[in-house]
């Protein structure tokens, strides 16, 4: 023990040295901001290098070093979150980050295939202090003892099973299992789906995935950053500290509800509007609302100027529309190609009205007075006024709230008042996906914001010309004012020698120091690196449109449970998810082991499935805890009964979560000390009262699941599998068949 204590006592000196080391380099590198050119680019470059340095050390404080692997030879290597090296970068480091390929035996090595180790030691530290060590021993001939042997080798998973839940996932960067490693670094490309029951750790598993992504591909996932896609904001909270403290800040977490720049999505659908919104036919809606506001005359429109009145009558302009859609540009995008087709066909009926020969009808006008006609008739309002009414500008909010305030033309009777609602309501998760496909069906008119730009452009070089000129003169004055011949006067340089006004300005334009995670978040056009969504299975075919435009290389990690969706919208199968953008070129793996339920509760849990899908087989649960769960009918009192239930589950250490329908939490919450209704729950409480939507992903160490008949079969099943020791149901109503019996047998 001692002498591991010794080996983290450094470790932490040298993280120590290199926080101060780091700190005042960064402070250095800040304050040459001032320094031109060169040095401005290395400090640009030595400030991301060294903070995302520091931001790691400072991530993972307390616990750096977790493992320690013993070869054969009697080489020795210490695992941990990140890697430290000593001054001398050619040694071996300090400390090896887990995703390096050295410290892969800690994870699959066995008795059988030891690959290359006598012992694998697991230490165990509270803040800096080492408090017990775990050795397996995987050279069977090695007689050698430390007194600290795990015969099992399962002594460190069970700790972390059994251990209290915070109200935040931990990382398991300790106990990954073998089946685990292997999707954690499973190949970068292409679409990987793991699909697992409840507690089988998908979605621990797809986290460490991102971090060993984002160490093996370091270059080019930084830049493009990496997105976390989960199924609520309180889950987002929940898995929020697991990358951080493995040394990653620069993945963006996000709900769908969240991936539309300046759109937070706070209503909710009911669950058919969801479902019709969801619906992949929906594309083909928004299309043809898009094409609606491309409009004819009814029957024409009359445009003044210079005392004519030019008739654009539907034939005119539909041969303008045709040729525009032809382009297959975005509708905003287009229009500057419809506004010129719509003012030649003005400057033509213009110039036959008073630029033809009365006599002959041949054209008494040039190439130059056609072109004066044109620009004449682009400054006339009226002419503006038509080319609005017949293409207009839209906004993706505009069109999409407009399209669910009068639905009608565009759906059924029942889809339409399924979704419809006023224009200025608050938009819901599923408007996103609208929205976002809307921003694609009209794409963006930026002639402004380029004329704009160019202008700032301008501005600046003449700037920086002014700078270089003054530069210059100061120059001259100094050279002439010098002796003649003398050697340090001939080789005076001015600015103008070695930079123009452009690459002057170019240096000094305003840097975006903002992360690639902070710049996606603000640009609904990024592509990101790498995809990894959560509870994948409930999406709905228009979220899957949106995700895929923001993974061109589908580039991508799905998470999931066919058993547990629950969403109205949500797809469910695979084959359905990934058939239309990739084919059959996707590669299926399952996770079949339940560390998070214990198996009485897991047993209940099934039973509730097997009701109605009796083929149904769940995930294998590692331990047993001897305690069944237990199911109560409420009398007459159900907020009294839940109030006694929690005091009687409520664990010493750790957190409880009621798991009611949404109907009943303001009732419950009024009879419970410090549990609140309506907002999102913290879930760093000792008690949170959550619907089973929200409990999604999530862990317990004891549930109390409330009125379990009002859930549908999948619902319920989520709901009954999120505790790691006690699971307690309350119901005043009917209850299903499984959970009749095993109220009548306990």
């Amino acid at each position: 023990m001692r002498q591991e204590q010794e080996f983290i006592d450094g470790l932490y000196a040298r993280a120590d040295v290199l926080r101060g080391e780091t700190e005042t380099s960064v402070a250095d590198a800040l304050a040459q901001g001032a320094n031109p050119m060169q040095a401005r680019l290395e400090r640009d470059i030595l400030v991301a290098e060294r903070s995302g340095m520091l931001a790691a050390l400072n991530a993972v404080d307390g616990s750096l070093c977790f493992g320690r692997l013993d070869l054969a030879d009697g080489t020795v290597h210490h695992i941990g979150r990140i890697g430290l090296r000593e001054d001398d970068a050619e040694r071996t480091p300090l400390l090896i980050d887990w995703r390096a390929d050295v410290a892969r035996p800690f994870y699959l090595a066995t008795g059988h295939t030891p690959m290359g180790l006598r012992r694998r030691r697991h230490i165990a530290t509270e803040d800096r202090t080492v408090t017990a060590l775990h050795d397996e021993i995987l050279d069977l001939h090695d007689a050698t003892r430390t007194g600290h042997e795990d015969p099992s080798g399962d002594a460190v998973l069970l700790a972390a099973l059994d251990a209290a839940r915070t109200g935040r996932m931990g990382d398991i960067v300790r106990t990954i299992q073998a089946d685990q490693d292997r999707i954690i670094r499973a190949p970068h490309r292409g679409v990987l789906v793991v699909e697992g029951g409840p507690g089988t750790g998908k979605t621990a598993v797809a986290l460490h995935r991102a971090a060993y992504l984002l160490y093996e591909h370091r270059e080019v996932l930084a830049r493009r950053a990496v997105l976390v896609v989960g199924p609520n904001p309180a889950f987002l909270g929940y898995i929020g500290e697991v990358l951080p403290a493995l040394g990653e800040t620069g993945v963006l977490l996000a709900t769908v509800g969240e991936l539309y720049p300046g759109v937070r999505a706070t209503a909710t659908d009911t669950p058919e509007a969801a479902a019709v919104k969801g619906a992949a036919a929906m594309a083909g809606v928004l299309a043809a609302a898009v094409r609606d506001r491309q409009a004819l005359p009814d029957p024409v429109i009359a445009v003044r100027h210079d005392r004519e009145v030019l008739m654009l009558d539907e034939g005119l302009v539909a041969v303008a529309r045709d040729r525009v859609r032809a382009l297959n540009l975005p509708h905003n995008a287009a229009r500057e190609h419809f506004e010129g087709h719509i003012l030649n066909t003005l400057t033509e009926l213009y110039a036959e009205r008073v630029g033809t020969d009365p006599y002959d009808g041949t054209s008494l006008l040039d190439a130059s007075d056609l072109t004066q006609i044109r620009d004449e008739l682009a400054e006339n309002p009226e002419v503006w006024s038509a080319i609005h009414q017949l293409w207009p500008r839209i906004t993706p909010r505009r069109l999409v709230a407009d399209l669910l305030a009068e639905p009608e033309g565009y759906l059924s009777a029942a889809d339409a008042d399924a979704v419809r609602r006023p224009v200025t309501r608050a938009w819901t998760v599923a408007d996103v996906p609208l929205l976002d496909e809307a921003a694609e069906l009209l794409g963006v008119d930026d002639r402004r914001a380029r004329s704009r730009a160019e202008r700032e452009r301008e501005e600046q070089v003449a700037f920086a010309q002014g700078v270089l000129d003054v530069s210059f003169a100061s120059r001259t004055y100094e050279f002439e004012d010098k002796e003649e011949g003398d050697p340090d006067g001939s080789e005076v340089l001015s600015a103008h020698d070695i930079i123009d006004a452009e690459r002057f300005a170019e240096r000094h334009e305003e840097a975006d120091h903002r992360s690639a995670a902070e710049r996606a978040a603000a640009d609904r056009t990024w592509a990101f690196g790498h995809i990894i969504v959560d509870e994948a299975q409930e999406l709905s075919p228009m979220a899957w449109r949106l995700l895929m435009r923001r993974s061109p290389t589908r580039s991508m990690t799905l998470v999931g449970d066919p058993a547990q969706t629950a969403e109205a919208a949500g797809v469910g199968s695979w084959r359905e998810i990934l058939d239309p953008y990739v084919g059959d070129r996707w590669e299926h793996t399952r996770l079949g082991v339940n560390y998070r339920t214990p198996s009485e509760i897991m047993d209940l849990a099934a039973a509730v499935v097997r009701a109605e899908h009796p083929g149904f087989e769940p995930p294998g649960s590692v331990r047993s805890t001897g305690v069944r769960p237990w199911v109560r009918d409420a009398g007459g009192d159900l907020p009294g009964a839940v109030a006694a239930a929690v005091a009687e589950l409520t664990p010493d250490e750790g957190r409880l979560a009621i798991i009611a329908p949404r109907a009943l939490h303001r009732r419950l919450a009024a009879r419970l000390d410090g549990v609140t209704a309506g907002a999102e729950p913290d879930l760093t409480r000792a008690v949170v009262l959550l619907d089973p939507r929200q409990s999604k992903g999530l862990e317990f160490d004891s549930v109390l699941v409330v009125e379990p008949g009002a859930y549908g079969t999948s619902d319920l099943y989520v709901a009954l599998t999120r505790a790691t020791q006690h699971l307690g149901v309350l119901h005043t109503g009917e209850l299903p068949e499984a959970l009749r019996r095993a109220a009548a047998t306990a």
